[in-house]
C-alpha cells in the first residue's frame, strides 16, 4: 500500500491525506460551499437576514452538534500544542524521523487513549476525529480507523526488528549503539511531549539510563549468541567476544 496517497474516502481505508470527498465523488469543503451558493436558500427581496429560516436552522444545527460530542471527547487535551497546525507539516515532520504518518501517530494514540474492557471506541474516534486532532479535518469509518491503527502496528514491529538486528549484529561499537540511543530516544520523547506528556529532567535522566543499561545488556548477550554460533571456517576455533568491547 502506498502510504502517500490521499484519502479519497473515509469509508475505505485511507493514506496519509485527511480530506476525502463526499458521496457524490465532490469533495465536502467545495460541496459545502457551492450549497452556500443556493439561490433557493438565499432570502427573499424584502426579507429581514433576521428573519431568514435556514439562519435559525443552521444555528439550531450547530447548537445540537455541540451538545452531540461526547464529554470525554470535549475534555480530550493531547495535542493542543498542534492548535493551528497542518496535516502536511506534521507528517512531514515525521516522514524525516520516523517510519509513521501523521495519520497512523494521532490514531494510533487515540486508540491506546480511547481503549475500553471491551475494546476501543472506533466510532467514536471515527466520528469526533477534527475535535480531537487539531491536524484532522475529516470524520474517518471505524474500518478507516482500524486500518490506520493495523498500520502503525506494522510499522513499529518492522522498525523493532530493524533496529534491534542492528543492535545485535555487531555493526555498532558500544560508544556508537550509546549514540545511536541517545538520537531516537529525543525523537521519542518530542513526540511524548507534543501529544502533552509532562516529562521532568530527572525522569528524562532516569529512562535513558535504564535504556541503556538495556541495550549495553543486549550487546552483550547477542555478542556471545553469535560467538556460540559462528565458528572460524579455517580452523573451526570458537571467538569468545569481549563484553567490555
Amino acid at each position: 500500500m502506498d502510504d502517500d496517497a490521499a484519502d479519497a474516502e473515509p469509508h475505505s481505508p485511507p493514506g496519509d491525506g485527511d480530506q476525502p470527498a463526499g458521496d457524490d465523488g465532490q469533495p465536502r469543503e467545495e460541496r459545502d460551499q457551492s450549497a452556500g451558493d443556493d439561490p433557493t436558500t438565499a432570502p427573499t427581496e424584502g426579507q429581514a437576514a433576521d428573519d431568514d429560516p435556514t439562519t435559525a436552522q443552521t444555528e439550531g444545527r450547530a447548537a445540537d452538534a455541540e451538545t452531540e460530542i461526547p464529554a470525554d471527547v470535549r475534555k480530550y487535551e493531547r495535542f493542543t500544542k498542534m492548535d493551528g497546525a497542518q496535516y502536511d507539516r506534521v507528517n512531514e515532520f515525521l516522514r524525516d524521523r520516523t517510519y509513521i504518518t501523521a495519520r497512523e501517530w494521532a490514531i494510533a494514540r487515540l486508540c491506546a487513549d480511547f481503549r475500553t474492557e471491551t475494546g476501543v471506541e472506533m466510532t467514536k474516534i471515527g466520528e469526533n476525529l477534527p475535535e480531537l486532532i487539531p491536524f484532522m479535518t475529516d470524520t474517518y469509518s471505524p474500518q478507516a480507523v482500524n486500518q490506520a491503527r493495523s498500520s502503525f502496528e506494522d510499522k513499529v514491529t518492522q522498525a523493532g526488528a530493524t533496529f534491534l538486528y542492528g543492535a545485535m549484529s555487531g555493526f555498532f561499537t558500544a560508544d556508537e549503539l550509546d549514540d545511536l540511543m541517545y538520537e531516537v530516544t529525543e525523537v521519542a520523547k518530542f513526540l511524548l511531549e507534543v501529544e502533552g506528556v509532562d516529562l521532568a529532567v530527572a525522569e528524562e535522566l532516569d529512562a535513558e539510563e535504564r535504556i541503556s543499561s538495556v541495550m549495553r545488556d543486549v550487546r552483550q548477550q547477542s555478542a556471545e549468541l553469535r560467538s556460540e554460533e559462528v565458528e572460524c571456517p579455517n580452523c573451526g576455533h570458537t571467538h569468545t567476544p569481549d563484553a567490555s568491547e
